[in-house]
């Protein structure tokens, strides 16, 4: 069954439904955030220096699989050859 919602009609206060295949689509509501700004949370310097290391490593780890990504093949017809 494809519908593309040509038969949109009113079901009910901020809500509209197809009378096709019954989609619902809302239509009256906002991102939900308390009023005023979120609070600041600023983890201890022992913590962020450790999630500092674990980020150096993983990136230093990816970016030499990277560089050696299509070498395996090469080197194996490199030496065959």
């Amino acid at each position: 069954m494809s519908c593309h919602h040509p038969d949109w009609e009113s079901a009910g206060t901020g809500e509209v439904r197809c009378g096709r295949c019954g989609t619902r689509r809302f239509t009256d509501y906002g991102a939900l955030r308390p009023p005023g700004l979120p609070e600041t949370v600023k983890p201890p310097a022992r913590v962020r220096a450790k999630a500092d290391r674990a980020a150096a490593l993983l990136i230093s780890r990816t970016a030499y699989h990277l560089s050696h990504w299509g070498l395996s093949g090469r080197a194996a017809l490199t030496l065959a050859g």
